[in-house]
């Protein structure tokens, strides 16, 4: 079990680490180029995604088995990290999309541990 909780905290901690790096890409982007404002909420599901399934797949990678749960509670994970710092930092509100944010973080993620779990059998 310590195994898998590595896998999904690995997951995690690398899903944070790339949509960190691609807000600071997006930025920079933002603030040298002739890229509009108006097309940052595309960047930040772009980013997202990209984040959360290869997340996904790491963690699917590194537990063996299960790859769609273990990804998908990596995903689950960064989402109630984020969920939480703009609930308690930005007083952002609970809503309908909140659920719809959480079950897609959890299917994006789940289909990147499908995929890592897959590669790693293969060996």
């Amino acid at each position: 079990m310590r195994s898998h909780s590595t896998s999904v905290m690995t997951g995690l901690f690398l899903t944070l680490g790339l949509v960190l790096l691609g807000s600071i890409i997006t930025a920079l982007l933002l603030s040298f180029s002739d890229i509009q404002e108006s097309s940052l909420p595309y960047f930040s599901y772009a980013i997202n995604v990209i984040s959360l399934l290869i997340g996904g797949y790491v963690t699917g990678r590194k537990s063996g088995v299960r790859g769609w749960y273990y990804g998908g509670l990596a995903g689950l994970g960064y989402f109630l990290l984020v969920l939480l710092i703009g609930f308690l930092g930005f007083d952002a509100p609970l809503e309908l999309n909140t659920l719809l944010y959480t079950i897609f973080a959890f299917v994006i993620a789940a289909i990147g541990g499908v995929f890592g779990v897959n590669s790693s059998n293969r060996r």
